[in-house]
């Protein structure tokens, strides 16, 4: 196969996804030597989600990088092993803080401590904060169609089915402190215990030592704080929880987790939850740890904090797909996520759909579009990129769609919202980030003489030249113009030999012209702007600066 057939027969690709080395395959060879060693009829992959915040990037992050994993293993097992994705909600947690990127902060400040699933609804649409955030990420997993099957902390315990490894934790007790208690501070070691009470008087999470730990009657006993009685629970049946690394590994020896990924901050903390599963008589699963994702200032995003996007906000400016690229490449390098990363996200991922087709088999399986799409990308079909898009929306101040269809019209015959209706979704796309990020920041630089003497040059040459002119002729224009100081570049040379031009001539066209720092190539921009209308650009920008 020079290309794969997708009527392929599952053998075929499999071996194509031996060879590979794109990273969900070499996650997904890890989980099948695991079954080689413990054979089973069923594959469980997890993902964990802590509401004590909205949902942000990261949480889709972790679900989209795992379903590409998911399907890597279907691939390399011809889907003859049932798999199944859990994303699991630590919704009996405590609440810690009051999150900075919530309404009514004084409500929830006076329920700090309760799990969030009795913490009330600060936005007033469930029945508890907990709840609310549960429904957010359900939302947006389901927007962009993950398979996958929801799981509240709550239920499980409260329901008992968390009852027999909750007993298993209480029996093994004396093992799992022997592996807690080295990593923590003498202060915290001398009280501390697996379990967390959930008071029978207040509801509240209690943090508070354990005096008595009683296997056989499977509960424990601590002193309330307020009242200073000694108070016996069970440990089952929603009466008490797990502080989060032993709770962590109850889950995974409770549910037989195959894989379960996470960030580069929990690496101590997944070592320590493997060794506690281990202990309980599980299998920790396999996984790998992520790098973390920053903000514009370089520190790390928080659910809490409300830093870096959130989904809403990318796609408002990009399509679901440039996102599930973002999440696919370079996992583990810490990558900046902020605004100014979409535009790139989303020209790279149509130049990656684009050369689907042209590539060999084995080359598709590493080409990122067949991760995002689950092995079936679609067909390319993108006229202009986003990049020259938004430049066009920057140079003719357009903030409706039907100029910008326009300028596509004219310059792609034929092409229209209705035939091509995933670049109708950008030009909208554009508009918007055009009007949040572009418009705000745009600032006219004046130019020196000597640009002023090579703008003047490129206004005569594109008034001589025909209307229309193809982009590579008009590239071929500016590029000779700006063959001149300060714009040579001796260390690139052209294809007859002489000077190349540098970058700086093409970037003063666009700090000149349309107060950006860069832009798409410009004899494309021009192309489907117009050559009168370029020149009409120049013009103004001559008159501006005399």
């Amino acid at each position: 196969m020079s290309v794969i057939d997708l009527a392929a027969s599952p053998s075929d690709l499999r071996a194509l996804a031996e060879q590979s080395n794109a990273w969900p395959f070499e996650q997904a060879k890890a989980i099948v030597a695991r079954l080689k060693k413990n054979p089973k009829d069923e594959v469980l992959f997890e993902t964990g989600y802590g509401p004590s915040g909205l949902p942000h990037i990261g949480t889709f992050g972790e679900v989209a990088r795992t379903t590409m994993v998911r399907h890597a293993f279907r691939v390399l097992t011809e889907d003859k092993i049932k798999t199944r994705l859990l994303a699991f909600s630590d919704d009996m947690d405590g609440l810690r803080k009051v999150p900075d990127n919530v309404p009514n902060k004084e409500l929830l400040g006076q329920h700090l401590g309760m799990p969030l699933t009795k913490v009330p609804d600060p936005f007033g649409t469930h029945p508890s904060f907990g709840q609310h955030n549960n429904a957010r990420l359900r939302a947006f997993l389901d927007q962009f169609g993950f398979d996958y099957e929801f799981a509240s902390s709550t239920e499980y315990y409260t329901s008992g089915r968390f009852d027999a490894a909750l007993l298993r934790m209480l029996e093994r007790i004396e093992k799992v402190m022997a592996i807690m208690l080295p990593s923590l501070r003498e202060e915290r070691a001398a009280s501390y215990s697996p379990f967390l009470p959930i008071c029978p008087r207040t509801g509240l999470v209690l943090y508070v030592p354990v005096t008595a730990h009683d296997a056989k009657a499977g509960t424990i006993s601590y002193e309330d704080p307020d009242t200073k009685e000694s108070v016996t629970v069970p440990v089952t049946g929603g009466r008490c929880k797990l502080q989060w690394k032993p709770d962590w590994a109850m889950r995974w020896y409770a549910l037989g987790v195959d894989y379960e990924m996470a960030g580069k901050d929990l690496i101590d903390s997944v070592k320590l939850s493997g060794k506690i599963c281990s202990a309980l008589g599980g299998t920790p699963p396999e996984g790998f740890n992520y790098e973390l994702f920053l903000d514009e200032k370089g520190q790390k995003i928080s659910k809490s904090k409300g830093n870096g996007l959130t989904i809403d906000e990318w796609l408002r400016y990009a399509s679901p797909e440039s996102l599930s690229l973002f999440m696919y490449r370079e996992p583990k390098a810490a990558k900046r996520l902020y605004f100014d990363v979409i535009p790139r996200n989303v020209d790279e991922y149509q130049q990656f759909l684009d050369g689907f087709t042209r590539q060999e088999a084995r080359q598709q399986l590493q080409n990122p579009v067949w991760h995002v799409h689950s092995g079936k990308p679609p067909q390319a079909d993108m006229p202009v990129t986003f990049q020259l898009l938004l430049t066009l929306v920057s140079s003719s101040n357009a903030e409706n769609a039907e100029t910008l269809w326009g300028f596509i019209g004219r310059y792609r015959p034929g092409v229209t919202p209705q035939t091509h209706p995933k670049l109708d979704a950008m030009v909208g796309y554009a508009i918007n980030y055009y009007r949040d990020f572009v418009a705000p920041t745009k600032q006219f630089r004046e130019p020196t003489d000597g640009e002023r003497a090579a703008l003047q040059d490129l206004r005569d040459a594109l008034a001589n030249i025909p209307a229309d002119a193809t982009a590579e002729d008009i590239q071929n224009v500016v590029y000779e113009i700006g063959r001149r100081e300060p714009f040579l570049d001796v260390v690139k040379k052209g294809k007859d030999g002489r000077p190349g031009v540098s970058l700086d001539w093409f970037n003063m066209l666009y700090q000149v012209l349309l107060g950006q720092e860069k832009g798409p190539r410009f004899g494309s921009f021009v192309a489907v702007y117009g050559v009168q209308n370029a020149v009409n650009m120049i013009d103004g920008a001559l008159a501006r600066s005399s």
